[in-house]
C-alpha cells in the first residue's frame, strides 16, 4: 500500500515537472518570439565648447526635448532604483514578489497603494507609448520586459530609462529634466534635487513644481524620506533637503552662439554631437557686450562679433545678432556672415601692397588734396583736406584720397587678388573691380574682415578660420610680405583708443558705411584678432553710428577679457626711418602719370637699367645674390622685395642677402629717383 501511494507520488512529481517544463518551454517559445521595438532611441544634437559644455541643445523631430544621459550623479541612481526597482539586479524583468505585494496591498486597501511595475516594464511602456490599465497592455509590457532582458545588459535598459523617463510637457529624460529645472548637467546633483527627478515621473503633469509646487515638494520628501531609511543619505541630511524649495519656474534650455550652433546643425546633418572651438567664457562675455551695446537705443540695431585665435586659427567666440530671439531687429540674421559694407575697414590692405610693391613707405609723403580719377572725384568723410601728409597718418585718419591714389597704382585687381589670398572674400556691383572697392563698395562678411586682420597679424600670410577642431587651414599664398605687413599694423596700433576705455596697444581700424548703414571695428593683438559690427539688419541707415563711436568701444572691451600679448617686434630688414633720411623715391608718392626723376629722362643713353640679373631670370642659390646696375647718378639704393637691402652706395652694385627660394624683385634706385626692376626666380 505504502509502496503504491508512493509510486503514486512519484508519478504526479514527474507529471508536475513535466507540465512545469512545458509551460517553461512554452513561455520561452512566447518570450523569444516577441517582435521588439525599434531600440535605438533619437536624441537632440548637442552643440559643445571647446570644453565640453552645452553651447545649445536641439530637440528631436518631433518637437520632445531628449538628450543623451550622459554622466548621471551616483546618488540619483541609487534613489532611483531604492524607489522603483529595488531588486532590479535580480530580476529577470518582472519581479513577481513586487507584483504580489502590489496586489495584496489592492486587496488589503480596496485601491492601488503601490505599483509592481521594474524599471524594465517602464522601459518597455515607454518604447512603445503603449497603454498601462488594460490588462492586454499590462500583458504585452510583461512579455517586452522579459525580452529586453533577454537582448540587453542592465546598463542598457538603465540608459533607455534615463533618456525616455517623462518629466512633463515636452521634456523627456534626465538630463533635458535637469537643465530644465536646475539649469545644470545631471552629474552632480543635491539630495533634494535628485530626489525630486526620481519623483516626477511617475506622476510628470500632476507633480510639475511650476504647476503643483506643493504636491511636487510632497512627493520629492517620500523619496527622501525613503532614502535616509535605507541609508543613502543621513536624517540631518534628509531634513537639510526637505527643507529646500523646489523649482517654480521652468529654465530656458543653454543657448550660447545659438547661430553659429544652428548653423553647424544644418552643415552636420546626421550628427549627434558638434564639437567646437568655442570658449563659454569668452562667448559669454562678447554676447554681453553685445546686448549691452544695442541697449536703450531703441533703434531696432543688432550686433555681430567675431574673435579669434590667429595663431591656431580657432574661433574662440562668435555673435551673429544681438537677440537671437528679437524679431524686431531681426535676430534670426546671423550678421557674422551677412554681406555687408566694409567702410574704411580695407584701406589697410592697400597700404600693405603699396609698401611692399616698394612704391611708398610709412613716413613716405602724399597729397591729400581735390583728386579726380576719370569721372569720379572721391571726397574725404569730413569733406575736408588735409594738405600734404605722411602715408602714416593718412592711414590713422582714415583719409579717402591718399589711399584711392595708392588703390590707382597698385591696380583693383592686385588688390581684390590680395584679399582673396587673406581669406577676404569679395562681393562685387560689376564683374570686376574698381577703385571704390577700398571706400567699401563691395560686400564683405564679419568673418571675412577677421580673416584678413589675421593675416596681417600673421605676417600677410592668412588663414582660414573655423569654429570647428582642426578646421583652421593656413593660406599658400601670402598677401604680402611681413615687412608690408608689420608695417600697417605698427601705424594701426598708433591709433588713438576710443574715448572712456582702457587704453592698451592694439592693431586697429574701423569703417563706417555709406550713409551710416554699418559701424565696424576690426583688430588684433599679438594672438588674438577680433571684429565688430553693428547697425540694422534691414540695411535702413542708423545716423550718427560712426565705427569709432559704436563698434570701436565694443572692441576694446572684448580684447578687456583677454590677457594683453604684445604685438610683435620689427622684422630685421624693416627700414625704421624718418622721411628726411629715407632714399629720394620713397620721400614724396608720385602717382601713375604724375612727373617723376625717371620720366624726365626714360630714353637717355645713360638711363638707369638693371643689368644683372635680367628680368626674368631663373638663378641657382648660391649664397648672396649679386646685383648689378648702368646708369644713373650716384648714391644707388637696391630693394628687394620693396625692403631696402643695400641703402645709398657709391657703385652701382652690391652683394644682397639670400631671399630664399621662389619669386623675388629687385629694384635700384639712383639719387634722382630713377628705378629700375627685375623679377627673378630662384632655385
Amino acid at each position: 500500500m505504502r509502496s503504491r501511494r508512493l509510486a503514486l507520488l512519484l508519478m504526479s512529481l514527474v507529471l508536475l515537472l513535466g507540465l512545469g517544463a512545458g509551460l517553461r518551454d512554452r513561455l520561452d517559445a512566447w518570450v523569444d518570439a516577441t517582435v521588439l521595438p525599434g531600440l535605438e532611441v533619437a536624441v537632440g544634437v548637442e552643440v559643445v565648447a571647446r570644453d565640453g559644455s552645452l553651447l545649445r541643445p536641439f530637440q528631436v523631430a518631433d518637437g520632445r526635448w531628449r538628450l543623451d544621459a550622459g554622466p548621471v550623479d551616483p546618488l540619483f541612481l541609487d534613489m532611483l532604483l531604492l524607489w522603483e526597482d529595488r531588486r532590479f539586479q535580480r530580476h529577470g524583468g518582472v519581479d513577481a514578489l513586487a507584483m504580489l505585494r502590489a496586489a495584496g496591498q489592492a486587496l488589503r486597501h480596496g485601491r492601488v497603494v503601490s505599483g509592481g511595475s521594474t524599471l524594465t516594464m517602464q522601459v518597455a511602456r515607454l518604447i512603445e507609448s503603449g497603454p498601462t490599465g488594460q490588462w492586454a497592455g499590462k500583458l504585452r509590457q510583461l512579455r517586452l520586459a522579459l525580452a529586453l532582458e533577454r537582448h540587453l545588459g542592465k546598463r542598457e535598459i538603465l540608459a533607455l530609462y534615463l533618456r525616455l523617463a517623462p518629466y512633463g510637457a515636452n521634456v523627456e529624460g534626465i538630463r533635458a529634466a535637469s537643465l530644465q529645472w536646475f539649469g545644470k548637467e545631471p552629474r552632480r546633483l543635491s539630495p533634494a534635487q535628485a530626489a525630486l527627478l526620481v519623483a516626477l515621473p511617475q506622476s510628470p503633469e500632476a507633480r510639475r513644481p511650476d504647476r503643483f509646487p506643493a504636491v511636487a515638494k510632497a512627493a520629492r520628501d517620500r523619496v527622501l524620506a525613503r532614502a535616509a531609511a535605507a541609508g543613502l543619505i543621513s536624517a540631518s541630511d534628509a531634513r537639510a533637503a526637505m527643507a529646500e524649495p523646489v523649482p517654480r519656474a521652468r529654465r530656458a534650455f543653454p543657448a550660447l552662439a545659438p547661430l553659429l550652433a544652428a548653423r553647424l546643425l544644418r552643415e552636420h546633418p546626421g550628427a549627434t554631437r558638434i564639437e567646437t572651438t568655442i570658449d563659454p567664457r569668452l562667448q559669454r562675455r562678447a554676447e554681453d557686450l553685445a546686448s549691452r551695446a544695442v541697449r536703450g537705443t531703441g533703434r531696432r540695431l543688432s550686433a555681430a562679433v567675431v574673435l579669434a585665435d590667429h595663431r591656431t586659427g580657432e574661433i574662440l567666440a562668435e555673435v551673429g545678432a544681438a537677440d537671437w530671439t528679437d524679431g524686431a531687429s531681426a535676430g534670426f540674421v546671423d550678421m557674422a556672415r551677412a554681406w555687408r559694407s566694409p567702410g574704411s575697414t580695407l584701406k589697410p590692405f592697400v597700404y600693405g601692397l603699396a609698401f611692399d610693391d616698394g612704391l611708398a613707405h610709412p613716413e613716405t609723403l602724399i597729397e591729400d588734396r581735390p583728386t579726380a580719377f576719370g569721372r569720379w572725384q572721391p571726397q574725404n568723410f569730413d569733406r575736408h583736406f588735409r594738405g600734404t601728409v605722411s602715408l602714416k597718418n593718412a592711414l590713422i585718419w582714415s583719409l579717402n584720397i591718399p589711399v584711392v591714389k595708392l588703390a590707382d597704382a597698385v591696380g583693383p585687381n592686385r588688390i581684390a587678388q590680395a584679399l582673396r589670398r587673406g581669406g577676404v572674400e569679395l562681393r562685387l556691383a560689376g564683374d570686376a573691380p574698381g577703385l571704390a572697392v577700398v571706400l567699401g563698395g563691395a560686400g564683405v562678411t564679419l568673418e571675412g574682415l577677421a580673416q584678413g586682420y589675421a593675416a596681417l597679424a600673421r605676417g600677410g600670410r592668412g588663414i582660414t578660420l573655423s569654429a570647428l577642431p582642426g578646421g583652421a587651414a593656413a593660406g599658400q599664398a601670402p598677401m604680402f610680405g611681413p615687412v608690408a605687413a608689420w608695417q600697417v599694423g605698427h601705424v594701426l596700433a598708433q591709433s588713438p583708443a576710443p574715448h572712456g576705455v582702457r587704453q592698451r596697444v592694439l592693431a586697429y581700424k574701423t569703417g563706417t558705411s555709406y550713409g551710416f548703414r554699418d559701424a565696424l571695428a576690426v583688430g588684433y593683438d599679438g594672438a588674438h584678432v577680433g571684429a565688430v559690427w553693428l547697425g540694422r539688419p534691414d540695411g535702413t541707415p542708423v545716423p550718427g553710428g560712426f565705427g569709432g563711436d559704436l563698434a570701436a568701444p565694443v572692441l576694446f572691451d572684448l580684447f578687456d577679457a583677454l590677457p594683453s600679448v604684445a604685438l610683435p617686434p620689427p622684422p630685421p630688414q624693416a627700414l625704421t626711418l624718418p622721411n628726411s633720411a629715407l632714399p629720394l623715391p620713397l620721400r614724396r608718392f608720385a602717382a601713375p602719370g604724375e612727373a617723376s626723376a625717371a620720366a624726365a629722362r626714360p630714353a637717355s643713353p645713360d638711363a638707369l637699367r638693371l643689368t644683372y640679373p635680367p628680368d626674368g631670370a631663373e638663378l641657382e642659390r648660391r649664397g648672396p645674390l649679386t646685383a648689378k646696375a648702368r646708369g644713373g647718378r650716384a648714391p644707388w639704393t637696391f630693394l628687394l622685395n620693396g625692403a631696402p637691402a643695400a641703402i645709398a652706395r657709391p657703385q652701382p652694385w652690391a652683394e644682397l642677402p639670400d631671399p630664399g627660394p621662389g619669386f623675388a624683385r629687385l629694384t635700384v634706385v639712383d639719387a634722382d629717383g630713377a628705378s629700375a626692376t627685375a623679377t627673378i626666380r630662384l632655385h
